[in-house]
């Protein structure tokens, strides 16, 4: 077995009573394979997912089939790893939940004021997951843990607060979770137990202090959750005065002991805590909030017996319940995920079942446990990260070198790049500046601006030649601009360098916003640049395509961070 690979049980072979075994089977072992890969600190062969789950190898190659196919997984050579779109899941709850819209700027306000690490953390059974984070704005080293993260309630202010509001059964769970792992091993994103403490002594402890907490409105952690860390946390309380959620603040103990925390950040916190309350019930915002969400679509024609419906029927699902504040009900449900109301059925059972479905009256909505479906891991990309992948297999496909850059004042910042094995390769590396004005990539970004803006950073240029070729006046510059900004791509024959051509096209945000760009660069050989136009152009336009999907995913909930 592969270092890193937990083996887990093999999924039961027998259905929720309303859902045959042929429709649940396949979505609870593909989920099982799903949170298996998403754990992993590497990428996962299928053998040792076979040995991890205890399933055939045709089954765990069917299942790698299918979230292939559905982008939730990719191949790197024979490995698989968690791909952007598996965020998906992840979003689809913080929509459902309100949470996207109600936390953002209230974290964003509070890093800013408190000029620490904020954090927003939901109940995910009996322990504290982490739904928001926010950090301080040019923090070099930003403390928190990461979205997705999941930690021992006993172990966090937050644990602390959100359990003023347990029930007996939830205490029972949680005394359950703490005998079968009593050191936290099942824990990464915190440091495990050096040793178990007494159970008795464990929960008595836990007790009083959800009473202080209770009583006072707050709770506080003194290197609790990790040494050298201190941590306050508020609760963001429902209409009937129950915790729904924690906003806790981080701090190293070099900045801030723990009274000093409370009395830096408690008023500003409980200030906004009450505002985060008020936009997760307010119900004048309860409207539609849609990821792109695509309704299931049927690839078993396509990709035959190596592709399994109930899957990709029961992923589908999953995301639909995303699409509204609130949740959807059954028949809402059966809509947006485009499948019948019985096969909709069963799959909304399947997963209420297995955990990642809540059901509030009639509606059903994601639980903050399909966060631990890669939304962690996926959530720390970077822009580099998402689009290497993407340049690689453009590169090959087109055996030319790709390259994606960004807007930094007059200049492009090259963010990745993927060099083609030729001679007349150009040696660009990532972090590489040049002027905007003299490059495709820096052309399709100034034209995306305002006009005012576009001229004042070619005016701030100084345009130069830099060959003969280098268009240098103003008026030229901006015609050249205007005709990118119509057709929407930029070629520059020569202008940067002699004997270099490149073409480059935007890449958009959700908005529509070129946040950079991506361009092939090649010698300017004998064919005319038209020749070079027509025949990359499509290609540079597909792999644009595919880095704005996975944009739209891993950045749902706010800006694109291009570094």
């Amino acid at each position: 077995m592969a270092p890193g690979v937990s083996r887990v049980a093999a999924p039961a072979a027998s259905a929720p009573a309303d859902s045959p075994a042929e429709a649940a089977g396949p979505l609870e072992r593909g989920l099982a394979v799903l949170r298996i890969v998403a754990d992993a600190p590497h990428s996962v062969r299928p053998g040792d997912l076979t040995r991890a789950t205890g399933l055939a190898r045709s089954t765990v190659d069917r299942i790698a089939a299918t979230l292939t196919h559905l982008d939730h997984l990719r191949t790197v050579g024979r490995d698989l790893v968690p791909a952007p779109r598996l965020m998906e899941f992840g979003n689809a709850y913080l929509h459902a939940s309100g949470m996207s819209r109600a936390l953002r700027p209230s974290l964003d306000r509070l890093a800013r004021a408190l000029d620490e690490s904020v954090s927003a953390i939901v109940l995910d059974d009996c322990d504290a997951r982490i739904v928001g984070k926010a950090v301080p704005p040019g923090r070099v080293i930003p403390l928190g843990f990461r979205v997705g993260d999941l930690l021992p309630a006993e172990r966090c202010a937050a644990g602390a607060v959100l359990a003023t509001g347990w029930g007996p059964d939830t205490y029972e769970a949680w005394r359950a979770r703490r005998a079968a792992d009593p050191l936290d091993e099942t824990f990464p994103a915190v440091p495990a137990r050096l040793a178990a403490p007494a159970p008795e002594r464990t929960e008595a402890d836990f007790a009083a202090w959800t009473a202080a907490a209770d009583a006072d409105g707050w709770a506080l952690d003194d290197q609790l959750v990790a040494p050298g860390l201190v941590a306050l946390a508020v609760p963001v309380r429902d209409p009937d005065g129950r915790p729904v959620c924690a906003i806790s603040v981080l701090a190293h103990t070099s900045r801030h002991s723990g009274d000093e925390l409370r009395e830096h950040a408690l008023a500003t916190m409980t200030e906004e805590a009450l505002r985060i309350a008020g936009e997760l019930y307010d119900t004048s915002k309860t409207t539609a909030v849609p990821p792109d969400a695509p309704a299931y679509a049927d690839a078993k024609p396509e990709l035959g017996p190596s592709f399994l419906q109930a899957l990709a029927r029961g992923l589908a699902v999953l995301t639909a319940l995303g699409r509204q504040r609130g949740g959807l009900t059954l028949a809402e449900a059966a809509e947006a995920a485009g499948l019948s109301y019985p096969s909709t059925r069963r799959n909304l059972l399947t997963l209420r079942q297995l955990g990642y479905v809540d059901q509030l009256g009639r509606r059903f909505l994601p639980s903050p446990r399909v966060l631990e479906l890669g939304y962690a891991r996926l959530s720390t990309l970077t822009l580099a990260d998402i689009v290497q992948p993407h340049l690689t297999e453009l590169a090959v496909r087109v055996r030319e070198s790709a390259s994606l850059a960004v807007l930094d004042g007059t200049e492009v910042h090259y963010v990745a790049r993927a060099a083609a094995q030729q001679i007349t390769s150009a040696r660009i590396m990532p972090g590489t500046r040049l002027p905007a004005y003299a490059t495709s990539m820096g052309r399709v970004l100034l034209a995306d601006l305002p006009e005012a803006d576009r001229r004042e950073r070619v005016d701030a240029s100084r345009p130069r030649p830099l060959t003969p070729h280098t268009l240098t006046s103003p008026d030229a510059l901006a015609a050249a601009l205007d005709r990118v900004a119509r057709e929407g791509h930029a070629l520059v024959e020569q202008e940067l360098e002699a004997g270099l051509r490149s073409l480059a096209v935007p890449v958009r945000d959700r908005d529509g916003r070129a946040v950079g760009a991506v361009n092939i660069a090649l010698h300017a050989g004998p064919e005319p640049p038209e020749h070079t136009r027509e025949t990359l152009l499509p290609a540079l336009r597909a792999c644009a395509a595919r880095i704005e999907s996975d944009l739209a995913v891993a950045f749902a909930d706010g800006p694109v961070q291009t570094g």
